[in-house]
C-alpha cells in the first residue's frame, strides 16, 4: 500500500480588511503550493490591495488561471459557497459571518476552515516585568487600532497589581498619538469607517451604562478633525456580564478586571466563549505553566502581548473564535488544501 496527498480542486478565500495583504498570504500561496486553484474574495473595502497582490503574483510567473480574484459583498460569497466546482472555502471575519459560511459550505459538500471573532484576556501577576507588561498590553491592546483578531481587549489584574499597572498604563495610552497613518509620529490611525466608529461609541456606551469606570476617554482625545478616529479608551472594575466583558469590540476600547488570585483569573479567561488568544505576564515558571496549561484559547503568550503562531505552526483558535477541523497555516493547511490518497497493489 501506498498514500499521497493530491490536490482538491478549486479552492476560495475570503478575507477582512484588517490584513489585507497577509490574510491572503496564509491561503493561496499554500493552495497553490499544493496543486490547486484559488479564487480570493476579498473584503470589498480593501479590494485593491488584494488586486495588487494578484497581480504582483502574475508578474512573478504565475500562470493564468491558477489564482483569481472576485469582488462583491454576500452575494457573491453565496454565490461562492454553492458554486459546484468549489471545493474548499478559507475564512477570515466575524464569528456572525464564520458560522454562516462554515454550516452553507457543509451544507454544500465543501471543507471548510473559519476563523472567527475573540475577546482576548492578557493576565498580569504581581511579579510581572513591569515594563514588559505595560508594553506589551499597549501594543496588543491598541496596535492597529484594536482591529484585529489578536488584540488584548481585556487585561486581568491579579492581587495588587493594579497599584502600579494602571498609573503606568494611563500614562502610555495618553502618550499615543492618534492620526492619518502617512502622519509623522502617530502611534494609531483610523478605524476603518464611521460604522466601526459608532460601534465603537456605543461599546463605550455600554461601559459607562453598566457601570465600569472610564478612566481614559477615547472620545475626548485630541483628534484629527474628520475621519472616523477615536483615542485609546480604558475601563476598570469591569466585571463578568457586561457587554464589554463579553463582546468583540473590534477597537480600541481596553477593559480591566481585577481577580485576587491566579486560579481566579484563568476562570474569568475560560469564561469567554471565545478562545482565540490567552496572554500572561509573570517571573514565575511555575505559574506560567499553570496558566497555559489550564487556559481555554488556541494561542498563548508567555510574557508577550501577540503570540501570533509562526508561518511553521497553524492559527490555532478554540472555541467561537474557530469554526472546522484544519486551522490556516503550517501542517494543518496542507492537509486542508489536499486529499489522502490510498492506492493497495497486487503484482
Amino acid at each position: 500500500s501506498t498514500g499521497d496527498r493530491v490536490p482538491i480542486g478549486v479552492c476560495v478565500g475570503i478575507t477582512p480588511f484588517n490584513f489585507p495583504v497577509m490574510v491572503p498570504l496564509w491561503m493561496w500561496p499554500i493552495a497553490v503550493a499544493c496543486g490547486n486553484t484559488f479564487v480570493l474574495k476579498p473584503s470589498e473595502k480593501v479590494s485593491a490591495c488584494a488586486a495588487r497582490e494578484v497581480e504582483l503574483a502574475h508578474v512573478a510567473g504565475l500562470p493564468p488561471g491558477v489564482l483569481n480574484m472576485v469582488s462583491g459583498g454576500p452575494a457573491v460569497v453565496d454565490h461562492l459557497l454553492a458554486h459546484p466546482d468549489v471545493r474548499a472555502i478559507s475564512f477570515v471575519g466575524s464569528t456572525p459571518v464564520a458560522r454562516h459560511i462554515y454550516a452553507t459550505a457543509a451544507a454544500h459538500g465543501k471543507r471548510a476552515q473559519c476563523m472567527a471573532g475573540a475577546k482576548n484576556h492578557m493576565v498580569i501577576l504581581p511579579d510581572a516585568n513591569r515594563d514588559a507588561a505595560i508594553d506589551g498590553v499597549i501594543g496588543s491592546a491598541f496596535g492597529n487600532t484594536g482591529q484585529r483578531c489578536l488584540a488584548g481587549s481585556v487585561v486581568v489584574l491579579v492581587g495588587d497589581t493594579p497599584g502600579w499597572f494602571i498609573p503606568q498604563l494611563l500614562e502610555a495610552a495618553r502618550a499615543i498619538r492618534v492620526d492619518r497613518g502617512s502622519a509623522p509620529g502617530c502611534g494609531m490611525g483610523p478605524l476603518i469607517d464611521d460604522a466601526a466608529l459608532a460601534r465603537v461609541h456605543g461599546a463605550i456606551d455600554s461601559g459607562i451604562e453598566d457601570g465600569a469606570t472610564l478612566l481614559l476617554d477615547g472620545r475626548t482625545a485630541t483628534l484629527p478633525a474628520s475621519g472616523s478616529f477615536v483615542g485609546p479608551t480604558i475601563f476598570d472594575n469591569v466585571r463578568p456580564g457586561m457587554r464589554l466583558a463579553e463582546e468583540e469590540i473590534f477597537g480600541p476600547v481596553l477593559s480591566i478586571m481585577r481577580e485576587e488570585t491566579l486560579g481566579a483569573a484563568i476562570a474569568t479567561v475560560n469564561r469567554s466563549t471565545y478562545g482565540n488568544m490567552a496572554v500572561i505576564f509573570t517571573s514565575s515558571g511555575h505559574d506560567a505553566r499553570a496558566f497555559a496549561t489550564r487556559v481555554q484559547a488556541g494561542m498563548v503568550g508567555i510574557n508577550v502581548g501577540v503570540p501570533a503562531p509562526m508561518a511553521v505552526f497553524p492559527f490555532a483558535g478554540w472555541k467561537s473564535s474557530f469554526f472546522g477541523s484544519l486551522h490556516a497555516n503550517g501542517e494543518d493547511a496542507v492537509r486542508f488544501y489536499t486529499e489522502y490518497r490510498i492506492t493497495v497493489s497486487r503484482w
